[in-house]
């Protein structure tokens, strides 16, 4: 049996484990054990297994996530979302649609201390859904608009998905990094216009909210300024050389939790409560990652994506095509995974196509998170959309996918612009 052969296998074995409900980290681990043993030895399997274990486990690369996961949970104990969304609602909120501007704003802001898109939607939920339903907003609307503004959690830094890609690709995580901020704001607009349009059309789906004074907009801006402070604190430091990208998780952590202690916000036992999330989420996170390498290391023995690279290329299609179909699958793929899963799964496969092809890594990045973005709030899994369902427990399903549908719309329209335009991600990286 050839090593291709063995290698299709393995990827079908995979979905099926996958489709069967396994934990995608086991899913990736079998499988990828199993097909090198097949293909190398069961000795080597052994111990590429023990290898690629210590390896992820040690890794100083590694140690982002767990700190910047630690800053996003820092941040949320002491109480930073809601006062990004006071702020926001201060000076949005006499606007048509305003709550559900100020929503998405919030969710800007939050991503900028968090990188997790579930962790943005449901932390934003809490804060904001109250608020829209006291001035009579259309509940699709107003979960809509969370669900999307949370998908801005792995796309504006610092992003979750973008640290994973980058040590995948060997790209440069600051870098990485500072791509995604003119996108991340480009998305954040196109969110706030597709806001606009619907409520200047139809002003019962989002009733305008009290107005604020001037100087009760100037009075809500130190709510912001915390978290613009941690976020240029991280950004800048990153920029300027101070720090890498791990000991900037570090310095947001300690930056989140000195802010929460000066406002007497956070607590021992919030301390606490912060670092077992952390730690569960991270423990689930690492076993992916050790599955993704296994499983990556067996599709390297099998020249899949050396071979099926090749073929592309070598297709008498110019290469937006094979880019389009790219993008294809990468939004229908997220749309039955989540995104950091399929992400592990596919990178291996499609990245060397794509840098063949000529296109920029980095701008490919931001582009395949605005992707998985794409699949966090669409049927059949679309994850944000049941972490709204698990904030606003009396609102259908169907009523908020068919919320998020506007801003899935913005999403192509921010790809489609990215695409003409990829210095829009470009620019800054360049600077860096």
């Amino acid at each position: 049996m050839g090593e291709a052969v063995v290698g299709a296998m393995g990827i079908i074995a995979l979905l099926l484990l996958i489709l069967a409900g396994t934990p995608i980290g086991i899913a990736l681990l079998s499988v990828g054990f199993a097909g090198f043993a097949w293909l190398v030895s069961p000795t080597a399997a052994l111990s590429l297994l023990a290898e690629e274990t210590f390896l992820t486990l040690s890794s100083y690369s590694l140690a982002v996530l767990p700190l910047f996961f630690l800053m996003g949970q820092m941040a949320f104990q002491a109480g930073m979302s809601q006062r990004l969304f006071a702020t926001a609602y201060s000076w949005m909120g006499h606007l048509p649609g305003g709550l559900a501007m100020a929503a998405v704003g919030g969710c800007a802001g939050f991503s900028a201390i968090s990188g997790s898109s579930s962790a943005t939607a449901a932390t934003m939920g809490l804060v904001a859904l109250p608020e829209m339903r006291k001035y009579d907003y259309n509940l699709s609307l107003a979960t809509g608009a969370i669900a999307a503004g949370g998908t801005l959690g792995i796309l504006i830094p610092p992003s979750v998905v973008l640290i994973i890609y980058g040590i995948q690709t060997e790209q440069s995580i600051g870098r990485l990094f500072v791509a995604g901020i003119l996108p991340g704001l480009l998305l954040t607009s196109l969110f706030i216009a597709t806001i606009l349009i619907m409520t200047l059309k139809n002003r019962s789906l989002g009733p305008q909210g009290p107005r604020t004074s001037f100087k009760e907009k100037l009075a809500s801006l130190p709510g912001a300024l915390e978290a613009l402070v941690l976020f240029g604190l991280v950004m800048g430091g990153l920029l300027a050389g101070w720090f890498t990208p791990t000991e900037a998780g570090g310095v947001g952590a300690l930056g989140a939790l000195v802010i929460g202690l000066a406002r007497g916000k956070i607590r021992p036992r919030d301390i606490g409560r912060a670092a077992v999330e952390t730690a569960l989420v991270v423990a689930m996170l690492f076993l992916i990652l050790v599955g993704a390498m296994m499983f990556g290391k067996f599709l390297a023995v099998s020249r899949i994506p050396t071979e099926l690279a090749q073929w592309v290329i070598g297709l008498p299609v110019p290469r937006i095509v094979v880019l389009v179909l790219i993008m294809a699958i990468y939004a229908l793929g997220g749309c039955i995974m989540d995104a950091l899963s399929f992400l592990l799964v596919t990178i291996s496969v499609f990245y060397p196509m794509v840098v063949r092809l000529g296109y920029d890594p980095i701008w490919f990045g931001v582009v395949m998170v605005i992707l998985l973005e794409m699949g966090a709030i669409t049927p059949p899994v679309g994850i944000n959309v049941y972490v709204i369902k698990g904030v606003a427990k009396d609102v259908d399903l169907e009523l908020i996918f068919k919320g998020v549908f506007p801003f899935f719309l913005a999403m192509i329209v921010c790809l489609a612009i990215l695409i003409i335009c990829p210095s829009i991600a470009l620019v800054l990286p360049n600077l860096y």
